[in-house]
């Protein structure tokens, strides 16, 4: 008795002392890269040359057809279609404060003491899923041109953890941005780029993203964006959905955002400011 009885206590001390790992070791685990081994195999086909002859020109044809007509939705759909060159939205101009008018936002229809050529925002949201998992985004959006933008992002997770100890993980994200929806009350984008994962994951990889914001009436404004990177087999999603608070060039902003970092989820709500110039 007294013999498993002891071994009962050792198994339970090896268990509450076993080496374990925090959310942000695990996130970036799952990043790391992984050795694959890829099997190829030869195969070989024998064709008759006159058949295959009669049919390539019939394939050249139907294949430019079909990559004209790709070509042609893809830049409707993403750029601007045919229908929208004689909108207001076609020539929508740039705002150097958002609300400076009652239902204006990023985008007036007429030239005025109110419009850019660009525009810079600066801003910061502390978010956090519990007392021991916290973090920052510093964001800085730089627009131009109307329709174009570059931003660069930075986020800072910090876990502390009183059994795992204290962990933390950077990701910098550049995406240029392309504004395709241009309104008074709307501006929806999307945009290419790429992030950096610090730490033990050292790796870049490959990022798009979309987002729309959608303005309600002064000062208030709903804002939802997503983008995902790809690396190393693994992605790293970002979502997040803010009110926002307008004063003047300042804004006040708090909401969600989620994050999935290889195979771990974190769930944070969100509380910021920012100011435009």
């Amino acid at each position: 008795m007294p013999k498993k009885l002891t071994l009962i206590i050792l198994a339970i001390l090896s268990f509450y002392f076993a080496p374990a790992q925090s959310k942000i070791e695990k996130a970036e685990e799952s990043l790391k890269k992984q050795d694959q081994t890829n099997g190829y195999y030869t195969e070989t086909n024998n064709y008759d040359s006159s058949s295959s002859n009669s049919n390539s020109y019939f394939g050249e044809m139907v294949a430019e057809l079909f990559i004209g007509l790709f070509a042609y939705t893809a830049y409707g759909v993403l750029v601007e279609s045919p229908f929208e060159y004689n909108s207001k939205s076609h020539n929508a101009i740039l705002t150097k404060r958002v609300y400076n008018t009652t239902n204006t936002g990023h985008y007036t229809y007429e030239w005025n003491d109110n419009s850019a050529i660009g525009r810079t925002t600066i801003s910061t949201k502390y978010i956090f899923e519990n007392p021991k998992l916290q973090g920052n985004h510093l964001n800085v959006d730089m627009r131009f041109f109307n329709r174009l933008a570059l931003e660069v992002n930075y986020l800072q997770l910090w876990e502390n953890n009183t059994n795992f100890g204290h962990d933390a993980l950077a990701i910098y994200t550049a995406l240029g941005k392309y504004h395709r929806v241009r309104t008074k009350a709307f501006d929806g984008w999307w945009g290419l780029g790429a992030s950096y994962v610090d730490g033990d994951v050292n790796s870049f990889g490959f990022t798009y993203g979309l987002g729309a914001e959608i303005f309600l009436g002064k000062p208030i404004s709903l804002e939802s964006s997503f983008n995902q990177t790809l690396v190393n087999q693994s992605t790293v999603n970002k979502f997040n959905a803010l009110i926002n608070y307008y004063i003047n060039q300042y804004k006040i902003h708090g909401g969600y955002e989620y994050l999935k970092i290889g195979n771990q989820n974190f769930s944070t709500v969100s509380l910021g400011a920012g100011f435009s110039f």
